[in-house]
């Protein structure tokens, strides 16, 4: 006798589809995974087309700022400003770019590049000797202390170390007592008798000025210099004593050759910041105006943007040619 099927199994049979489990929607149906996947296995294998989404944004982000601004600068350079209104005038003109061929602004050009120039060379005397020590003799624990100390004058404010060195260099300042206090006050006085470094005191002359630009930036010349150092291998420096070389050839011969790059990485420094500053020249020297400093006249006290943005132009070309020499010396290497 068949036992009769009670509902619930009826039902099942009946309609089997309500005893089979619940099949889950599977996330390749929506094809994000799929998707990302082939995405980034593209990406992986097309290595150039990776690196240029990467660099897409800030790309466009350094184009859209700094080269717009570059070019209405240069636009701005062939306007002419109305002598009688004071009013900028939109009529192309060549004006502005004799000017920059006048006596006084050739020679302020080359009194800033020969400053710059200087103000470079010393940090790289200052530097090797004092990156060498950090790099090669010092300890670990000192070295860290050496390192500390090369870095703090670089976190108090610029305006307050200039307007410091301004006391230090015055008359009445610590640099005269110095001289005064050990009996030799009469070598700063012949110092500041010469003709062109000279002047009533330090804080007056070239010589002062001279001192703190190489002051204020020589940071920026000694970290790549002892970077490259740190980079060059023990082994060659004992190889060349083990083959007769004294320290002063090892130096000039195996060292040196090898931290080119992190001396003219540093000169990248030390010499475009002391082609802009305006701000030492006017505190600190005697006056002699400086590229950055006619450029900050021209627009901001007389006004002429048409003159200043020309003349603006002057350290960019010096940079440009400055960057591709130091770039054949290996400098972005060191970087």
């Amino acid at each position: 006798m068949a036992v009769p099927l009670t509902d619930d199994r009826a039902t099942h049979e009946t309609n089997p589809e309500l005893t089979a489990p619940p099949t889950q929607t599977s996330d390749k149906s929506k094809g994000t995974p799929d998707l990302a996947v082939k995405v980034s296995t593209y990406l992986w294998r097309h290595r150039r087309i990776r690196l240029a989404l990467l660099l897409l944004l800030p790309v466009s982000l350094l184009v859209g700022i700094y080269g717009i601004s570059l070019v209405s600068l240069l636009f701005n350079s062939f306007y002419r400003l109305d002598q009688f209104t004071g009013r900028l005038d939109d009529t192309l003109s060549l004006d502005s770019w004799r000017g920059l061929f006048t006596t006084p602004n050739v020679l302020t050009a080359f009194r800033t590049i020969a400053i710059a120039t200087s103000v470079t060379i010393a940090s790289a005397f200052l530097a090797l000797p004092l990156a060498y020590f950090v790099s090669r003799q010092a300890s670990k624990r000192s070295r860290r202390w050496l390192i500390l100390g090369i870095m703090v004058p670089l976190w108090s404010s610029y305006l307050v170390r200039v307007y410091s060195w301004k006391l230090i260099l015055a008359a009445e300042g610590i640099a005269n007592w110095f001289f005064d206090a050990f009996g030799i006050g009469f070598v700063l006085d012949a110092i500041l008798e010469l003709p062109v470094i000279g002047g009533p005191s330090l804080s007056f002359s070239w010589l002062g000025q001279f001192i703190v630009f190489v002051y204020i930036w020589l940071p920026y010349m000694v970290m790549p210099v002892q970077v490259s150092m740190d980079r060059v291998p023990q082994s060659l420096l004992d190889a060349s004593q083990d083959l007769g070389a004294g320290p002063s050839r090892t130096f000039r011969k195996v060292l040196f050759p090898l931290i080119v790059p992190g001396v003219a990485a540093g000169s990248i420094f030390t010499f475009s910041l002391t082609l802009g500053d305006y701000i030492i020249p006017q505190v600190v020297g005697d006056s002699s105006p400086s590229i950055g400093y006619v450029i900050y006249s021209q627009q901001g006290l007389a006004g002429n943007l048409p003159a200043a943005a020309a003349f603006a132009f002057v350290p960019i070309v010096v940079m440009g040619l400055y960057l591709f020499v130091v770039g054949k010396l290996g400098a972005f290497k060191a970087l």
